[in-house]
């Protein structure tokens, strides 16, 4: 029955002072939302990261060539021509924790179908690659060896080619033009999204390897590659399997330890470890600076209380001097406090879960709503009405009932 009395009074004391009391609660309003946002844009910044490093492929390493120096300036690496399909056969063969190996070769191209014409990279690869990078067709379906053998013209188009190239016409089939060489259309793939580095991977066209090296991108020296996707055998071999190129490439470029390397190998999944981790630290630091804002409402709500307190220490006094006790004061303020602070908790939820869903919408990112967040965010701004309430319902609960009835 105490609760109940002391919840009406409670609200009532808001009720009456609406302004100072909605001010008050915008420190834990923009705490609390801020803190929403920050948890659950991190966990959806965490997940969109993951994905972009799947979508390029599980349990990847990219095998690079060297680098050229001119002038004294290095120009970094892959501008050197220094990886052949030898050294792929090899990787594949002589490397226990490597289960798939796909070279690759290619340019960038001008496609032509009918009056339509287009810009666009091709690459030279096997079928191989596209089970490393979990690539799927939408329809038609992929090159294979005796295509490879022969350095047949045939090729599979992305899904940004087949819109800006073909349209609405069905591209199974069709002849496409890639720098005037006339290509016959076997395969889509289904949409891929960019990659982690902004590029679009649906923006592009795969053609045989030996077709790349032979008809569209001439090779100075025969069977040499650009790049050799690895596809570790699992997620705990990958570091194994990166030791195990290291050695053998060094072994077949006849390099001696201590020497410079003429080729890098990189582990994607490092990559996404260190991206994962950037993000930890940016999300700890907003949400350090969320948890201030929190405190610093928590402050506003002690501020406004002891104001309360002097206002009304008059009423404390008559209060006791019918019979009210010292907790029965202290009850009261506390619960007064508890609810200014949960309340604004509540518009903070309501607010943060709102900023999250409009992020999401503007920037196309999923941004699941956490429960756990939701609730610890609640739980934390009750603590906060508990800490920062107690010392003015302290102070309400310790007058002297003989000077609050004087006090003017």
């Amino acid at each position: 029955m105490f609760f109940l009395s002391s919840l009406k009074i409670a609200f009532r004391a808001i009720r009456v002072q609406r302004m100072r009391s909605a001010l008050t609660m915008l420190g834990i309003i923009i705490g609390v939302g801020t803190v929403i946002i920050i948890i659950n844009a991190g966990s959806g910044a965490k997940s969109q990261i993951a994905k972009q490093i799947a979508g390029i492929g599980s349990n990847l390493l990219m095998v690079f060539p060297g680098s050229t120096s001119s002038g004294g300036v290095r120009m970094g690496a892959g501008t050197k021509s220094t990886l052949c399909i030898g050294d792929a056969e090899a990787i594949k063969e002589a490397c226990p924790s490597v289960k798939l190996v796909a070279p690759t070769w290619g340019g960038t191209a001008h496609l032509v179908f009918g009056n339509q014409n287009w810009s666009t990279s091709v690459t030279g690869t096997i079928p191989d690659m596209f089970q490393i990078r979990n690539w799927t067709l939408a329809f038609g379906f992929l090159f294979n060896q005796r295509d490879i053998n022969t350095a047949a013209k045939v090729c599979i188009l992305g899904q940004i080619v087949v819109e800006n190239l073909l349209g609405d016409i069905d591209p199974i089939g069709q002849v496409i033009r890639i720098n005037k060489i006339p290509f016959t259309v076997i395969g889509v793939l289904d949409k891929k999204g960019s990659s982690s580095y902004g590029r679009d991977q649906d923006d592009s066209i795969y053609v045989p390897l030996s077709t790349a090296q032979k008809r569209l991108f001439s090779t100075h020296i025969p069977g040499l590659v650009r790049t050799i996707m690895v596809q570790a055998k699992s997620l705990e071999l990958m570091f194994e399997a990166e030791k195990e190129i290291n050695a053998l490439l060094m072994q077949r470029h006849h390099i001696q330890s201590g020497q410079e390397k003429d080729f890098t190998v990189r582990n994607l999944t490092e990559i996404m470890s260190i991206a994962q981790k950037t993000a930890n630290i940016m999300s700890v630091l907003l949400l350090t600076i969320a948890m201030i804002s929190l405190v610093v409402g928590g402050i506003g709500i002690m501020n406004i209380m002891l104001v309360s307190v002097t206002e009304r220490t008059r009423e404390i006094g008559i209060r006791m001097a019918v019979g009210g006790r010292s907790k029965d004061i202290l009850m009261q303020f506390l619960i007064e406090a508890i609810i200014l602070s949960l309340f604004g908790g509540l518009l903070g939820m309501v607010l943060g879960i709102t900023a999250c869903k409009v992020i999401a919408a503007v920037i196309k990112w999923p941004i699941p709503i956490s429960w756990e967040a939701l609730l610890l965010a609640f739980v934390f701004t009750g603590s906060i009405g508990v800490f920062f309430g107690f010392y003015p319902a302290n102070k309400a609960s310790k007058l002297n009932p003989i000077d609050a009835l004087r006090y003017e």
